[in-house]
């Protein structure tokens, strides 16, 4: 599986570097396809086999880990389904390019020993990221690329806290940059040097994960590229920077009661507004970007969780909450890939990423919509999805906050589940809407397009993998033992099955069962059907207008995007704070009116109270910087005459 796995990195390396000159763009994007499918096989047979370390023949400082084998095999297949259409963006080449770039960033966030060349593979993941996105190019007319490069300013941010963060390691190490050194070296750490490290981090890594402030600049940026760009950025990307974030904070780091906590709270706050936002939401892709924030922040809360077991001896809890982590993103890669590639499939079929009843489920091919309810459905934490199951056992591993030693811990664990119950209410909400607005409904007098067959297929397909990811749960969970015993020197996974149960450390407390569910659900649905079927046959069936106030329907009646979360957005108005813009085009004089223009929008929180007064401070200094290039002679006498006073004095003193 080694040879396969250098193969994929072979292909991904070969697409890198022939991207700005090959004839033919559409062989690129089945280069990108064709790797990370070799990828996710090997990965899969490693796990399989129980493989400790998989790693790049001859290359001694890269392996990817057991933990690191499962979120690369999950992550890497939407990439492989995204490789197989054709791209809706402007510049393929340059979406290569960027692909490529992205997916070799994350393989080495994942598996390079070395603190520099970590260092490295970040930028080239988060750089690879944007300049895909920038390829695409369908941003809004009047955006220019601005969502793309506040993108990449918050992640630069990120990667100075990031920088800073691995200076403090290494000098704590005796200046080494490799990464099994700060390991070792982790237990003498002192804690207030711990947390300042653990601050940092959750600014860098935050900042690719979409916690405080940073979730902000989710739904813009995915609104600038397509779906498959988004898939990548949700799947193979995410997850690096989620296993990153937990090497540092387990491994790295000593553990602390303080800094689990804070990340218990970043992490909370986070899923709540990420979900809020996502719900008002009227594009496919800034929805799906904001949900991505949402549970990216739900995988951080349950990692939270792990530390502050870790940090109370725990370890048996400590190694069921890192498995519950990683449940619960295999599970969001594979059913948000489905919906970002129906996103495409949605805009090649009307022209525009918007959420509008245009009847594509009716009208498309049925793997289509097989799909995107079976994804949608997991994504809003319906049974029997594989989002149900992560999402029932983050709740479970929250409520073993009772064996917490300390108040602090009890307290923090309790609120956690306070904030996930809230977190998973809105995003069923949201996900409502999307399957019913975005694929259900049909608008009055409209005319619809089939989505392209090969996007049906692809996201049957893919979707359907979300379903057997869950039912195929007890057989995949005990294959995780190794990845507990690498980390916490103890075997959680067989605490968490119980022949065909889930259960959260043992049967006797609670358990769920998808594997069964998927055979007595349907068969409890053919009582109805069959009351339905003899109903329709003695009555028939009436077809009748809508009744909307006495009155037959009309388009007035519709349900859109914006009325169907209205009642959120004046219950949450403290957050939303919504702005209403009306304008009026006349012709020749104000009497007649030509077009009126409706806007709604929300006023970001931090866009308002953080970013925007940094970036008006820096336009005033950049302003008064700029009599430095005034090309005045006797400004820049004035300036050397200064200079030498300032050293004279220097030497005097």
């Amino acid at each position: 599986m080694s040879i396969l796995f250098a193969l994929g990195v072979l292909v991904w390396l070969a697409t890198l570097l022939l991207a700005p000159v090959w004839p033919w763009p559409r062989s690129l994007r089945a280069g990108i396809g064709g790797g990370a499918a070799a990828i996710a096989v090997a990965c899969g047979w490693a796990l399989w086999q129980g493989t400790a370390l998989l790693g790049l023949p001859g290359i001694s400082s890269f392996g990817l880990d057991g933990a690191a084998q499962w979120l690369v095999l999950f992550g890497s297949l939407p990439a492989a389904f995204a490789g197989v259409p054709s791209s809706p963006g402007a510049s393929p080449r340059v979406w290569s390019l960027g692909a490529s770039s992205a997916l070799l960033g994350a393989l080495g966030v994942f598996g390079l020993d070395s603190g520099v060349g970590f260092l490295i593979a970040w930028e080239v993941m988060s750089l690879g990221g944007g300049l895909m996105l920038h390829a695409d190019h369908l941003q809004d007319p009047g955006e220019d690329g601005r969502s793309v490069l506040r993108m990449l300013a918050m992640l630069e941010v990120g990667a100075v806290a990031l920088i800073a963060a691995w200076l403090l390691l290494a000098a704590h190490a005796g200046g080494s940059m490799s990464l099994p050194g700060f390991t070792a070296m982790a237990a003498s750490m002192g804690t207030g040097l711990a947390f300042l490290i653990g601050v940092l981090a959750l600014i860098g890594f935050g900042a690719k994960l979409g916690l405080l402030p940073f979730y902000e600049w989710f739904g813009g940026a995915y609104a600038s590229g397509s779906g498959a760009s988004g898939a990548l950025l949700s799947g193979l990307v995410l997850n690096a920077a989620w296993y990153a974030l937990a090497r540092l904070l387990l491994r790295w780091l000593p553990a602390s009661l303080d800094l689990g906590l804070l990340t218990l709270g970043l992490a909370g706050l986070s899923a709540i507004l990420a979900a809020l936002y996502a719900l008002q939401a009227r594009d496919w892709r800034v929805l799906l970007g904001f949900s991505t924030a949402e549970n990216a922040s739900i995988a951080t809360l349950v990692l939270a969780a792990a530390v502050l077991f870790h940090s109370a001896g725990l370890q048996s809890l400590a190694g069921m909450a890192w498995l519950v982590g990683l449940v619960f993103l295999a599970g969001h890669s594979l059913a948000k890939g489905t919906m970002l590639l129906g996103a495409d499939a949605v805009h090649h079929a009307q022209g525009s990423y918007r959420l509008h009843p245009d009847g594509l489920l009716r009208t498309s091919a049925w793997p289509f919509g097989l799909g995107m309810v079976f994804a949608g459905m997991s994504l809003a934490g319906m049974p029997p999805q594989a989002g149900f199951v992560g999402e029932w056992f983050a709740f479970q591993t929250l409520f073993q906050g009772k064996h917490m030693p300390g108040l602090a811990g009890r307290l923090g664990l309790a609120l956690g589940g306070a904030a996930l119950a809230l977190t998973v209410a809105l995003a069923l909400a949201t996900f409502v809407k999307v399957l019913g607005l975005g694929l259900q409904g049909r608008a009055h007098n409209s005319h619809t397009t089939p989505v392209p067959r090969v996007y049906a297929w692809l996201c049957g397909t893919l979707g359907s993998l979300v379903l057997l990811l869950a039912v195929g749960m007890p057989w995949w969970l005990p294959r995780l033992g190794l990845v507990t015993r690498q980390w916490f020197n103890v075997d959680a996974a067989n605490k968490l099955v119980h022949g065909l149960l889930l259960v959260p450390l043992s049967a006797g407390f609670a358990f769920i069962s998808p594997s069964m569910l998927v055979v007595i659900g349907p068969l409890l649905a053919l009582l109805p059907l069959l009351l339905l079927l003899l109903a329709r046959r003695r009555y028939g069936v009436r077809r009748v207008a809508v009744w909307y106030g006495g009155e037959p329907a009309s388009p007035r009646a519709a349900t859109t995007a914006l009325t169907f979360a209205h009642a959120m957005r004046v219950l949450y108005s403290f957050v939303y704070r919504p702005r209403t813009d009306m304008r009026h085009e006349h012709i020749e004089s104000e009497y007649f009116v030509h077009r009126i223009r409706f806007d709604q929008q929300m006023a970001p929180i931090f866009e308002t109270w953080l970013f925007g007064p940094i970036v008006r401070k820096v336009r005033r200094l950049s302003e008064w910087l700029a009599g430095l290039q005034s090309g005045d002679m006797n400004v820049y006498l004035a300036l050397i005459g200064l200079l030498l006073l300032i050293l004279l004095g220097l030497a005097a003193f």
